[in-house]
């Protein structure tokens, strides 16, 4: 059945080669790249794991998988989890097995694998499923979270008087749990019967029965923490006794404002606060002595950690005290490890992301050259100074590597082979001066054929945030098929606005106040610095972008005339339709520093709404159903106002969707609906049709 379907597809791709007009490559295709990432490494150094995540075009999901490669061979698929994914890969401290999560019919369970391949062996039979886990140093116990169940008071009420919710008030804490691990009575459990009396099954006295005794079931998890708060991110500590973890009130986003980290001893359950400043908190790693640990924490800024650097220290058990570490690093830090050679870290230096090895004593980093422009991540081995290592270089997809960190690094996936052939975009770095002087990047895409003398058509895809960042890439998409325009004969600037990450915490900042009014800046200079050199056409030119990018989108629909077509994906409309329905309320006023109620000047001066009456560009709105984080009414209001001023405009909802599209055939629908509407108002093509046959 599987076969058929993917056949299906491919020939329906073969087609819509034709209807996308000049393009080689499908959108179908792109879609369907298979992905690599999550590298893990075995304490002997021995195994190595990663996950593999492909397109499940027959239910419309992706499917994410482990591989494994071992004493130093190809690697092989480790998992396959037939209706959903595996995830969550540890491998056991004694390196003899692969554990992952998977939903194998009885909500997500946690299996063992054996690291020379088999059948899985499930470990965990919770009625409400595992959430995160970890195991024990000495690999006998595992800790893992779990939402609560619902209460007898909750079902009762339920059962009266239906479904509804209090704002603020509608979640369920999560709890740290201890499962007790043996491998024999893993690999037992369920041969023999379990009755609910002890009796023998044979009705002669002399003929040997089985009892109760007699069989074996999976382990059952105890609770530890319990109260009036949730468990987020937890560790053991290198001798097995200690936990420690995020404790904040409750799951909602904001409620991480409050995280403390504590500590609480497995067997006694006593649990001691160790770090608890006036904000969030956030625990990262132990040393390898367990008598430090490395944390980020924003102290007491409550008003604009949401563009600030984020602050790394190391906690001294013995001592109580902290202190700064990687102040010299000026972007947002992501520690990846503590072991006996350093702490080590990744962050952004503008378009390439780094490795950092810091002097736990001194708190200085060095940046290390893994040969590499994008490292995501890296996983060390307990044992030896083998790494395995995720990232890629600007022209490549993401690939698998190990090695050691001061030698080359061998290759162990070939996921970029997917693209060998396609005709992909070439990707230049620019750099241009916005109107206030400030210096901007750009990621520019250029046909391979490209004529200096010949003016292109233009689309800018900006990216959401703020706090994010476009980088080169062969084949860069999410809803925006700017492979197949830049095929088509356009270029395609990616814009990395003021506020985008990679360029320092001051960068970051320079759109406080400023929202929309800067962005708009550095989006148009663009256009000027391109306009300038001879290589655009300005009669054609279209803007998109999702998020953060949708509301830059919306503003240029508002305050500019200069393109032909934009596309508004959940992007903002108004900042105080916004401000009050939104799940991150704290990033509104962090931004303008201010509510509504206390400047609506700002709050008018930076939402696209303001200048409804300007607005003449025809604009797709693109929007999730479900959306939290940039809700619907943002959607609804700006269409209004388009339709009210009679600017040619078509919402589209995304059924069940939150703030992404995060299923193929929907992602599919998207593509397809930004490529009709700027090749109909900048390209001048008659709009076509989705192709169905």
């Amino acid at each position: 059945m599987k076969i058929w379907f993917c056949l299906l597809v491919v020939l329906s791709s073969i087609g819509n080669v034709a209807a996308q007009m000049g393009s080689s490559v499908s959108f179908e295709k792109v879609i369907s790249l298979k992905q690599v990432g999550s590298p893990l490494i075995s304490p002997d150094g021995k195994s190595i794991v990663y996950s593999v995540t492909s397109t499940d075009w027959a239910s419309n999901n992706y499917d994410t998988e482990l591989w494994l490669s071992h004493n130093g061979a190809a690697p092989q698929p480790l998992t396959r989890t037939a209706k959903g994914s595996s995830t969550s890969a540890r491998i056991t401290p004694d390196s003899k097995f692969v554990s992952f999560l998977a939903d194998r019919g009885e909500k997500n369970q946690l299996y063992i694998i054996p690291v020379t391949g088999g059948e899985a062996l499930q470990v965990s039979k919770d009625e409400d499923g595992v959430g995160s886990y970890e195991w024990s140093p000495d690999g006998k116990r595992l800790a893992y979270t779990k939402a609560e169940a619902d209460s007898k008071v909750e079902k009762t009420t339920k059962d009266r008087f239906g479904a509804f919710f209090i704002e603020g008030e509608d979640f369920k804490r999560s709890h740290l749990w201890l499962l007790n691990f043996h491998y024999d009575s893993i690999s037992l459990a369920g041969q023999l019967p379990c009755y609910a009396v002890k009796k023998d099954s044979l009705p002669s006295s002399s003929t040997p029965a089985v009892h109760l005794q007699d069989c074996v079931k999976l382990p059952m998890a105890r609770k530890i923490t319990s109260g009036d708060f949730t468990v987020t991110n937890f560790q053991w500590s290198p001798d097995g006794k200690t936990i420690a973890f995020n404790r904040q009130p409750n799951p909602l986003i904001n409620s991480s404002l409050r995280s403390d980290i504590v500590t609480i001893n497995v067997d006694t359950k006593e649990m001691k606060t160790l770090v608890s400043n006036p904000t969030g908190d956030f625990f990262t790693r132990w040393s390898p002595d367990g008598k430090a640990f490395v944390y980020s924490s924003s102290l007491n800024d409550s008003t604009t950690y949401y563009f600030k650097n984020n602050r790394l220290f190391i906690y001294d058990t013995q001592t109580a005290k902290s202190r700064e570490i990687s102040q010299a690093i000026d972007e947002n830090k992501n520690v990846l490890d503590w072991n006996k050679n350093g702490i080590y870290l990744v962050a952004l230096e503008k378009t390439r992301q780094m490795v950092f090895e810091v002097d736990p004593k001194t708190g200085k980093s060095k940046a290390l050259n893994l040969g590499l422009d994008l490292v995501a991540n890296v996983a060390f081995s307990k044992n030896t100074d083998l790494v395995a290592v995720s990232g890629r270089n600007h022209a490549d997809l993401g690939e698998i590597y190990t090695g050691k960190l001061n030698r080359s690094l061998k290759k162990l996936t070939n996921t970029t082979e997917q693209i060998k052939g396609w005709n992909t975009p070439t990707n230049e770095v620019i750099t241009w001066q916005s109107t206030d002087g400030a210096s901007i990047d750009g990621v520019l895409l250029k046909p391979r054929n490209y004529d200096a003398a010949k003016k292109y058509p233009l689309l800018i895809v900006i990216h959401g945030g703020p706090t994010a960042i476009d980088l080169p890439d062969p084949t860069p998409s999410y809803v925006y098929p700017m492979l197949q325009w830049v095929e088509k004969g356009a270029l395609v600037l990616r814009v990395n606005y003021r506020g985008s990450a990679g360029y320092g915490e001051k960068f970051r900042s320079l759109n406080v106040r400023n929202l929309g009014v800067g962005d708009m800046w550095d989006v148009m200079s663009g256009v000027e610095y391109l306009a300038k050199k001879n290589m655009i056409d300005t009669t054609k030119m279209g803007s998109m972008g999702w998020s953060q990018g949708g509301y830059i989108s919306a503003f240029l629909t508002t305050n500019t005339n200069r393109f032909k077509a934009i596309s508004v994906g959940a992007g903002i409309s108004n900042w105080v339709t916004y401000y009050v329905n939104t799940d991150v309320t704290p990033f509104t006023r962090q931004y303008l520093q201010a509510t509504p109620w206390s400047d609506m000047d700002i709050y008018l001066k930076t939402s696209p709404m303001t200048n409804i009456n300007k607005a003449s560009t025809p604009t797709l709105i693109q929007h999730g159903e479900f959306d939290k984080r940039v809700p619907l009414p943002n959607a609804y209001e700006l269409y209004r106002g388009l339709q009210d001023r009679g600017v040619p405009s078509r919402l589209i909802i995304y059924k069940g969707f939150g703030h992404g599209i995060n299923k193929p055939k929907e992602r599919l629908a998207a593509t397809w609906h930004n490529w009709q509407w700027f090749n109909h108002y900048v390209f001048g093509e008659k709009e076509p049709t989705l192709p169905i046959e």
